[in-house]
Formats: C-alpha cells, structure tokens, sequence
C-alpha cells in the first residue's frame, strides 16, 4: 500500500487544487511503479508558514521581505 504525504504552506490550496493533487500523485505511482491506485493513500499536510523554515528563517519572513 503506497503512502505519500504532500507538504504545503497554508495559503489557500483550493479543494479542487488538492483533488488534482490527490489524484495526479496517485496516477504518478499507477505509471511509473505500477501500484493499484484503490490501494494508494495520499495525504496533505498544510502547514502554517510560520512553522515552516528555509535557510534559518521561517518562510513567513522571507515573504515579509519579499522573498
């Protein structure tokens, strides 16, 4: 039983965006690996930009100055 958990920042991924994403990523492991795709679980985190870091600082910073 494939598992994939997509991570993303909180910014409003619509449900139909996450649907697509959903399916796209199990159709990916149909093709590529062959999985049975009644099998594959697929699970999104959204996680709060605050609580998401790159190069030592949150991803919230970065955006405050434009990164």
């Amino acid at each position: 039983m494939p598992y994939v958990n997509i991570k993303i920042t909180r910014e409003g991924a619509t449900p139909e965006q996450k649907a697509r994403l959903i399916q796209g990523a199990t159709q990916l492991l149909v093709d590529v690996l062959g999985k049975n795709p009644k099998t594959t679980v697929v699970v999104i985190d959204e996680i709060e930009t605050d609580n998401w870091g790159v190069g030592g600082e949150s991803v919230t910073g970065r955006r405050k100055r434009g990164e």
